[in-house]
């Protein structure tokens, strides 16, 4: 995700910093996700949760599931359901290798960002993620701490 900080469409409005920790983030994808009028004004006011969301290949599609988008307060009749099941767009190759992954080798596909794009489209990306277990947990926090303790030795000399 090559973030531009001039671009003024590129903005990050939900992202999953649990997945980082809970699971091994073997590859990410990037894929479109389909929204209502509702939903894309709702994003736009940064009104989103996807930490307790997971994606799903079910009958050769691929469904977001679990996202919370909060309601828009103008669109009182014509609003969304706040955790309905989302689809989302992927190739037919990456798709096939999604459940590939899923059904024979036992990941996991995790939501990490959901962003709109350079162009104003919202995206979603989803990592294809192994659980870890707590021993792996804690040597991954271990090594982030050694890493923090290197950088300060480096930087102060001592």
């Amino acid at each position: 995700m090559a973030k531009k900080p001039t671009d003024p469409n590129y903005k990050v409005i939900a992202e999953n910093r649990r997945a980082r920790h809970d699971y091994a983030i073997e590859e990410d994808i990037e894929c479109g996700i389909i929204l209502q009028g509702s939903e894309v004004k709702s994003l736009r006011v940064n009104s989103a949760n996807i930490a307790e969301s997971y994606a799903s290949v079910e009958d050769g599609e691929l469904w977001l599931i679990n996202s919370y988008i909060a309601p828009y307060e103008q669109a009182k009749t014509w609003g969304h359901e706040e955790r309905r099941k989302r689809k989302l767009l992927v190739s037919k190759k990456e798709l096939a290798r999604m459940w590939n992954a899923t059904q024979r080798k036992g990941m996991t596909l995790v939501p990490l960002v959901l962003y709109f794009n350079h162009r104003g489209m919202a995206k979603l990306k989803i990592g294809i993620a192994k659980g870890k277990k707590l021993h792996d947990k804690r040597a991954s926090d271990a090594k982030r701490d050694w890493d923090r303790q290197k950088q300060r030795l480096l930087r102060h000399g001592d």
